[in-house]
C-alpha cells in the first residue's frame, strides 16, 4: 500500500512497545469493554442508565474471573516520541491487546499469538503496528489473592452453573458473555470437583498467568520481517540459555540503526537469533505490500475473494468476521491492495476494538474486521444494517453478499486465469473449504516454523500432485487449463526445480520467497484487469478550464470525468459493474489526483505506475486506442515483476549494522527465563548522539537520495498535498473512529458527523441524478429534455435506494429484518391499520385531487394518493422475496409516482413512532437535516421516471379503460359491442370486449411498459351502429400512470370513412392544476411541438387550409423526428409510432401534402386520399398490361406499389381509408419505399385529373425536395409496431 508516512522517517521502525499488567494500579475491570455492554444494553431502552450498572456490566460477573477482560495499559515505548510519527498511547493500547488483559493457568494453552494493525490518521496517512502477545507468570501475591477473591465470589453466586473453558486461548467472549460460554448441566455428584478443577484458581495449587505484548510500531508495512523479529525477541526470553547480547542491544539496533530499504533495494539484518531480510519495490513496480495473499485464497477461495472484492470496488459496507485478528488484518490489506490503483477511500478499520462496537452503527461505507469468539454462530451477531452488507466469515469459509451486486466485468475468464496462477504454486483456487477444522495448522503465525511453512497448504510437492489428482474441483480446472494449452503437471514440476536450484543463493527462507512470488503474481493479473478496462481513460479525463483554486471551490459541482461517453464505449456486459463503479469515492478521488497531477514528476507514485502501464497496453494495441474488445487479454509482464523480486532476495544491497553492547550499567539488562527483561529506558529513549552508525550501513548520499525519492512518492509541496486531502476528504468525513476514552460526548460528535456526511451526500446524489436525467444546461436553464441510459438510471437508483437504507439504519433502537427502511414502513402499516380511518385527513388528499383533476379527463377519478396502498400493491408482487428487495421497489414505485418525498414525510410525521425505533442521535431526528433531506428528494418531482415499470417487467399489472364517446351525436343510441385491444413497449393485451353501457372496464395482465396504441373498433351489430369517438384514456393503476389517446373520428359504415377500427396513439397525460407538493415538470415525451401549433387548431369538423410553405415545414419537422430518434442511442429512444402516426408525425404530415389543392367534385362528399390511391392502381395495372412501361426501375416501383395496395385492401380488417392510407405510409417507411411512390403519383395521368393547377403534387421543384427529404429515411431500419400492420401479410 502506498502510505502517507511523512518524509522523516527512514528508519524500520519508529518505536517499541511492551503493553500487560500494571502491577502498581491492579486488577481493573476494563472500562471499555463496559462502555460496550453498556451501549448493548442501552439499545432497548433509549433512557441512559448509571455508571455502577455499567461497571458491573463491564465486570461480566457471569463470566469466571479468568475468562473476564481486564485494562491492560502501555508499560512502556521506546522512544519518548518522534516528530513525524507522535506516539498514540490510546490507540496502540487499543489495538495491541483489543480485548485488554487476559488470564490462565497452567492447565489453558497458553500459544503466543502474532497480529498486526493499523492506525490511520485523520489526513489519511497511515502507520502500522506488529503485536506479539505470549503469557507470563504473574508474580504479584496482590494480584493473585485478588484473582482468588474474585473466584470466591464467584462461586459463591455461580454454584450451580458449570463453566468449560472456551478452547481458543485469549479469546474471551466480550459482546455477550452469557451466550454460549455458560452451559447448564445437569448435578451429579462429580460435576463440583470438576467446577472447582476447571474454573477455580486455587492459590496454593495454580500458577496464574498473565498477557503481555511486545509491539513494533514502524511507517511501512514488512509483516513478514517484523514478525520474525518479535518472535526471535520471545524465543530469547522462553529459551533456558540467555541470548547472545541483552535484549536492549537488539531492540537499539532496529530502532535506531536499522534503515529502510529504500526503493528497489532489499536490506539485511540481524535478529536475535538469525539474520532477517526485507525487500522494497522499485518506483517502477507496484507498491510495497507484503502480507500474504496466497492465505486470504485458502482461506477464502477464489471465487469469494472476487465477490469481496467487487464489494470493496463498488464500496459497500464490508464486515470481517474471525477468529484471528491476523486473518482480518491479512484479509483487509490484501483485498485494498488488490485494488490497485485505487484507493479505499472510507472507513477502514480492520480490527475493530470492543469498545468501538458501536461504530458498526456508521451509516457510510466502512471495511471492517470484527473478532468472533469461535463460538457465537453468525444469526447471534446483531448489525444494525444488513441492506448494504457484505458479511464475510473468514473461518468458516463463507460469505453473505448484498443484494443485486453486479458482476465483475469477465468473471469466469478473471477466475480461471487466477486458478492457473494458483495451481502452478500448487494452491487449490477453491482454498480450504473446511478451513475450521484445519485450524490447528493454521493458527496464525505459531511459534513452530513448520506450520509457518505450509501456511499457504503446500505440502511436499509429490504429494501435492496427488491432491491435485484428488480433487475433482482441480480436475475440472485441469480441463480448462488444458483446453488453453498448458499442462499443469508440466508447470508445477518446472517451480519445483526452479526452486531446488535457487536454494544455495536464495537469501531469505524459501517459503518466504513463495510468498512474494504467489503475491506478484496475483496483484499483476489483478492490476491487469484495471489497465485493460481503463486502457482509454485519460480521454475521457475532463480537465479544468479554471485554475486549481478556484477548481477545488467548485470541486462538489465538477464533472471530471466524461461517464456517458467512456461507458458508450465499453462492451454491453461490462455495464452494470462499470456504471456503478465510475459513481464510487475512490473513482472520483483517482481522477481528481490525475487531474491535479499534470506533469509525470508530481504524480503520486500509484499513478505514475498506472500511468505507464496504460501507456504500454496502448503500444500493444496497434487498433484505434478507442474501440475496446471484450476479448480478455491475459497478463504478460508476470515474469519481469518476479525477477525483479528474485534478484533483489538473491543479491542483498545493504546490510546494516550488527547489534553491539550498549553503555548500560553494571547488572542491567540481567537475564530471568519466561519474563520479558525490565528494558533501559535511559538507553533506549534516544539514538546515537553522532550518527556514525547509521553513515557506516548507508553511505549519505544514498540516504539523502532516499528521502527525495520517498518525498517524490509521498509528500510533494504542502500545496498538492493539501489539495490532494481534501479531495479525499471530500465524500468522507471519517477515515477511522478516534481510539481514545469513548466518553458519550465523542460518541455523539461522531454520530453528528455522520448525520452532517448523509445530508451532504444525499444533497450531491440528487443533483447529480437530476443533471443526469435533463442534462446539464437543462438543470441551469430548469428545464430540459430527457436522455439517460437504462443502465445509469437504474446505477443511480439503486445507489440512491442504498442511501435511503444508511440513513434509516442509523441509530436504530433494535434491528428488525435486512432492511431498516422496509421496517420502518411495516411498523407504519401496522399502527394505521389498527386504528380506524388512520389514513391521514382524508379529505385533504381528495380535496388535492380534485383540483388537479377539474382540468384533466373527468372520464376518470384520480388515485388517492396512499403510502399504505402502494406498500400493499409491493407486498402483492410475489416475485419479490426480500425485505430489502421490497424496500427498493418501493422507492421506485415512489419516484415513478413523484411521490417518494410526500410518502417519506408522511412517514416521519408519526413523531412517536420515530422516537420508538430510533435513539436521539439518529438521522431521522434530527429535525433540521431531516427537512433538508426531504427537501432534495422533492427535486425528484422535476422529470419523469420510468424506473419501476421498466425494472418489473414481468409482473401483473391492473390497467383502467375508459372510451369517452361524443355527447352530441347520438351517443346514446349506439347498438354494437365495442372492443379494445391495449399495447405497450413489452407486450399487448389481444381484444377486450367493453360493456355498452358503461364504456368502461378494469382487467389485469402482465406489465405491458410505457403505453404506445390502442386499437378500437365494434362489431356493427344493431339497428345504428355508427359511434363518435372522442378519445380513450388507459390508466396504469399501481403507478397511476395515465394515458389518453385522442381519436375525434367516427366508427361505422357510410360514414366518415367507412372505418370499423381504428388505431390510435397515446402519449402520457400530465396533470395540469399542480398544486404547491409537486414541481414544475418537463413536457411530456413526444418530439418538440416546432412551429406548426401557431398555424393549426383542429377541430374534427373543419379542416384546415395549410400553404405549401406550412406543409413542407410540416414535413421535415416530422422526418426531423424520425431521424433524431435514431441518433438516440438504444435505451433512450421514446416511441417511433408516436412520430408515425401521432399528431403531427409522418401520416399526419403526407397527409396535408396529398390534400393540398384537392378538387372536390361535389359539396358535402367527402374525397379520401384512399380513392386517388386505388385509382392510380387502376391505372398503373392496366398501364403494365398495355406494357407502355417506359423502364425496368419503374416498372418495379409500380409492381411494389400494387402488391401493397393489394394487400391492404385485402385485409380482413375492418379499417377505414384512412386507416388503410396510415398503414400504407408506415409499411412505405418500413421498406424504404415512399419516395419512390411520390415519383411515381407525380407522373401519373390521375393525379393531373384530381389535382387543381396551384396543387403541390404539380410543382416539380416541391415535389423534389420531398422525395430528398424522403429519402433520408433509407439509412434507418424502422421496426413497426405489431398493432399498425396486424392482418397485412407483408
Amino acid at each position: 500500500m502506498t502510505t502517507g508516512f511523512s518524509s522523516c522517517s527512514c528508519r524500520f521502525a519508529d518505536y517499541f512497545v511492551i503493553c500487560g499488567l500494571d502491577t502498581e494500579s491492579g486488577l481493573e475491570p476494563d472500562e471499555l469493554s463496559a462502555l460496550c455492554q453498556y451501549i448493548e444494553a442501552t439499545k432497548f431502552r433509549d433512557g441512559a442508565r448509571g455508571n455502577v450498572a455499567g461497571a458491573n456490566e463491564g465486570e461480566n460477573f457471569e463470566q469466571s474471573p479468568l475468562r473476564r477482560t481486564f485494562k491492560s495499559k502501555v508499560l512502556a515505548h521506546y522512544p519518548e516520541n518522534v516528530e513525524w510519527n507522535p506516539f498514540d498511547q490510546d490507540a496502540v493500547g487499543m489495538l495491541c491487546m483489543p480485548k485488554g488483559l487476559a488470564f490462565r493457568t497452567q492447565v489453558d494453552c497458553r500459544e503466543p499469538q502474532f497480529h498486526s494493525y493499523i492506525i490511520t490518521r485523520e489526513d489519511g496517512s497511515r502507520t502500522y503496528g506488529f503485536a506479539l502477545t505470549f503469557f507470563e507468570e504473574v508474580t504479584s501475591k496482590q494480584i493473585c489473592s485478588a484473582m482468588q477473591t474474585l473466584y470466591h465470589m464467584h462461586n459463591a453466586e455461580q454454584y450451580d452453573i458449570l463453566h468449560t473453558p472456551t478452547s481458543p486461548p485469549g479469546l474471551e467472549e466480550l459482546r455477550r458473555p452469557h451466550i454460549s460460554q455458560t452451559r447448564p448441566v445437569l448435578h451429579a455428584a462429580p460435576a463440583i470437583s470438576r467446577l472447582q478443577r476447571f474454573n477455580s484458581y486455587d492459590i496454593s495449587r495454580d500458577t496464574l498467568y498473565v498477557s503481555k505484548c511486545i509491539c513494533l510500531i514502524t511507517p511501512m508495512a514488512f509483516p513478514q520481517a517484523c514478525r520474525k523479529v518479535l518472535k526471535q525477541l520471545h524465543q530469547a526470553v522462553s529459551s533456558p540459555l540467555p541470548p547472545p547480547l541483552p535484549l536492549d542491544s537488539f531492540i537499539y539496533n532496529i530502532l535506531y540503526e536499522v534503515p529502510l530499504p529504500p526503493s528497489g533495494r532489499s536490506l539485511k539484518f540481524s535478529g536475535v537469533y538469525g539474520p532477517i531480510v526485507c525487500q522494497r519495490p522499485s518506483t517502477s513496480e507496484l507498491p510495497l505490500f507484503d502480507f500474504p495473499i496466497g492465505e486470504v485464497i485458502h482461506l477464502l477461495g477464489v471465487e469469494n475473494v472476487l465477490q469481496l472484492f467487487t464489494c470493496a470496488l463498488l464500496e459497500m459496507q464490508i464486515l470481517l468476521y474471525s477468529q484471528h485478528y491476523q486473518r482480518l488484518m491479512t484479509v483487509a490489506e490484501s483485498i485494498t491492495a488488490l485494488m490497485f490503483p485505487f484507493q479505499w477511500q472510507h472507513v477502514y478499520v480492520p480490527i475493530l476494538p470492543a469498545s468501538l462496537l458501536h461504530f458498526l452503527d456508521a451509516p457510510v461505507p466502512y471495511l471492517m474486521g470484527l473478532q468472533s469468539n469461535g463460538q457465537d454462530d453468525r444469526t447471534k451477531l446483531e448489525l444494525p444494517q444488513e441492506a448494504n452488507l457484505c458479511f464475510v466469515d473468514i473461518d468458516n469459509h463463507f460469505i453473505e453478499l448484498p443484494e443485486e451486486l453486479p458482476q465483475f466485468p469477465n468473471k469466469l475468464e478473471f477466475i480461471q486465469e487466477i486458478s492457473e496462477v494458483l495451481m502452478s504454486f500448487g494452491l487449490s483456487p477453491e482454498g480450504n473449504i473446511h478451513s475450521s477444522d484445519g485450524q490447528a495448522r493454521y493458527r496464525g503465525g505459531r511459534s513452530v516454523d513448520i506450520v509457518s511453512d505450509k501456511r499457504n497448504g503446500n505440502l511436499s510437492s509429490p504429494l501435492n500432485s496427488y491432491l491435485l489428482r484428488e480433487n475433482e474441483t482441480i480436475a475440472r480446472l485441469q480441463a480448462l487449463v488444458k483446453r488453453t494449452g498448458v499442462s499443469l503437471e508440466k508447470q508445477l514440476e518446472v517451480k519445483e526445480d526452479a526452486s531446488s536450484n535457487k536454494d544455495s543463493r536464495v537469501q531469505c527462507d524459501e517459503e518466504e520467497l513463495k510468498m512474494h512470488q504467489i503475491n506478484i503474481h496475483v496483484r499483476e493479473v489483478f492490476a491487469n484487469r484495471f489497465t485493460q478496462m481503463f486502457a482509454d481513460y485519460e480521454v475521457f479525463v475532463i480537465q479544468p478550464s479554471q485554475d486549481k483554486e478556484s477548481w477545488f471551490t467548485n470541486r462538489d459541482q465538477m464533472q471530471n470525468f466524461d461517464k456517458a461517453s467512456f461507458l458508450s464505449d465499453q462492451p454491453e456486459p461490462y455495464l452494470p459493474f462499470l456504471s456503478r463503479f465510475l459513481e464510487t469515492q475512490m473513482f472520483a478521488s483517482f481522477i481528481d489526483s490525475k487531474i491535479l497531477c499534470h506533469d509525470d514528476e508530481d504524480k503520486e507514485h500509484t499513478l505514475r505506475v498506472f500511468d505507464s502501464r496504460v501507456d504500454k497496453i496502448r503500444m500493444l494495441n496497434v487498433r484505434t486506442p478507442t474501440l475496446r474488445t471484450s476479448m480478455y487479454q491475459k497478463c504478460t509482464n508476470i515474469e519481469k515483476a518476479e525477477k525483479a523480486i528474485e534478484m533483489r532476495v538473491m543479491k542483498i544491497d545493504h546490510t546494516a549494522l550488527h547489534p553491539h553492547l550498549l553503555d548500560m550499567k553494571i547488572g542491567q539488562g540481567r537475564y530471568e527465563q519466561g519474563f520479558f527483561p525490565r528494558l533501559q529506558s535511559e538507553v533506549l529513549s534516544t539514538g546515537p548522539t553522532t550518527n556514525k552508525w547509521t553513515k557506516r550501513s548507508a553511505p549519505a548520499q544514498w540516504r539523502r537520495r532516499d528521502r527525495q525519492k520517498q518525498h517524490a512518492e509521498h509528500l510533494d509541496n504542502d500545496q498538492r498535498e493539501k489539495y490532494i486531502q481534501e479531495a479525499r476528504n471530500l465524500g468522507t468525513t471519517i477515515r477511522q473512529p478516534k481510539l481514545s476514552n469513548l466518553s458519550p460526548s465523542v460518541i455523539a460528535q461522531t454520530n453528528w458527523k455522520f448525520v452532517e456526511g448523509l445530508l451532504k451526500e444525499c444533497r450531491n446524489k440528487t443533483k447529480r441524478m437530476l443533471v443526469e436525467k435533463m442534462g446539464r444546461e437543462a438543470v441551469e436553464l430548469g428545464h430540459g429534455e430527457v436522455s439517460i441510459t437504462g443502465v445509469e438510471e437504474n446505477t443511480l437508483i439503486a445507489s440512491l435506494c442504498d442511501l435511503l437504507e444508511r440513513i434509516w439504519s442509523h441509530g436504530l433502537q433494535v434491528k428488525q429484518g435486512k432492511s431498516a427502511l422496509w421496517s420502518h414502513l411495516l411498523h407504519y402499516q401496522e399502527s394505521k391499520e389498527k386504528t380506524p380511518g388512520g389514513l391521514g385527513p382524508p379529505g385533504f388528499i381528495h380535496d388535492v385531487e380534485r383540483r388537479k383533476s377539474d382540468s384533466g379527463i373527468s372520464a376518470m377519478p384520480p388515485l388517492k394518493v396512499s403510502l399504505i396502498q402502494d406498500m400493499r400493491h409491493i407486498q402483492n408482487i410475489s416475485e419479490i422475496k426480500t425485505d430489502v428487495g421490497k424496500a427498493r421497489a418501493w422507492v421506485r414505485l415512489s419516484m415513478e409516482k413523484k411521490l417518494l418525498s410526500r410518502h417519506l414525510k408522511q412517514l416521519l410525521s408519526e413523531h412517536e413512532l420515530t422516537k420508538k425505533l430510533y435513539k436521539r442521535y439518529a438521522f431521522l431526528r434530527c429535525d433540521d437535516e431531516k427537512e433538508q433531506f426531504l427537501y432534495h428528494l422533492l427535486s425528484f418531482n422535476a422529470v419523469d421516471y420510468f424506473c419501476f415499470t421498466n425494472v418489473f417487467t414481468t409482473i401483473m399489472i391492473p390497467y383502467h379503460v375508459v372510451v369517452v364517446s361524443s355527447k352530441k351525436l347520438g351517443g346514446s343510441m349506439f347498438t354494437a359491442n365495442p372492443w379494445v385491444c391495449v399495447a405497450g413497449e413489452l407486450a399487448e393485451t389481444g381484444v377486450l370486449q367493453v360493456p355498452r353501457n358503461t364504456l368502461e372496464i378494469t382487467f389485469e395482465c402482465q406489465n405491458l411498459g410505457k403505453l404506445t396504441t390502442v386499437q378500437m373498433g365494434h362489431d356493427n351489430s344493431g339497428l345504428y351502429a355508427k359511434w363518435l369517438v372522442e378519445c380513450v384514456v388507459v390508466r396504469n393503476e399501481i403507478t397511476g400512470h395515465t394515458y389518453k389517446f385522442p381519436c375525434g373520428r367516427w366508427l361505422g359504415k357510410g360514414v366518415d370513412d367507412g372505418s370499423l377500427e381504428r388505431i390510435l396513439v397515446g402519449e402520457l397525460m400530465t396533470p395540469s392544476s399542480e398544486n404547491d407538493e409537486r414541481m414544475c415538470r418537463t413536457p411530456p415525451m413526444q418530439q418538440s411541438p416546432g412551429m406548426m401549433r401557431r398555424f393549426v387548431t383542429i377541430s374534427p369538423n373543419s379542416k384546415p387550409k395549410l400553404n405549401t410553405g406550412q406543409i413542407q415545414e410540416g414535413v421535415g419537422e416530422a422526418i426531423n423526428g424520425i431521424v433524431k430518434h435514431f441518433h438516440k442511442p438504444e435505451k433512450e429512444r421514446g416511441s417511433l409510432t408516436l412520430l408515425l402516426c401521432g399528431e403531427y408525425g409522418l401520416v399526419w404530415a403526407l397527409e396535408q401534402v396529398f390534400q393540398h389543392g384537392f378538387k372536390s367534385p361535389r359539396l358535402f362528399k367527402n374525397i379520401f386520399i384512399w380513392d386517388l390511391l386505388e385509382k392510380s392502381q387502376v391505372y398503373f395495372e392496366s398501364a403494365e398490361q398495355r406494357e407502355a412501361t417506359p423502364d425496368e426501375n419503374w416498372q418495379t416501383r409500380v409492381r411494389h406499389f400494387c402488391r401493397f395496395m393489394r394487400a391492404i385492401n385485402n385485409t380482413s380488417r375492418n379499417i377505414g381509408k384512412d386507416g388503410k392510407f396510415q398503414m400504407l405510409v408506415c409499411l412505405g417507411a418500413r421498406d424504404h419505399l415512399l419516395h419512390h411512390w411520390i415519383a411515381l403519383l407525380t407522373d401519373c395521368p390521375i393525379t393531373a385529373q384530381m389535382y387543381e393547377d396551384t396543387a403541390l403534387m404539380k410543382d416539380l421543384s416541391l415535389v423534389n425536395s420531398l422525395i430528398r427529404v424522403l429519402q433520408t429515411l433509407q439509412e434507418f431500419n424502422i421496426t413497426l409496431e405489431a398493432s399498425l400492420v396486424k392482418g397485412v401479410g407483408i
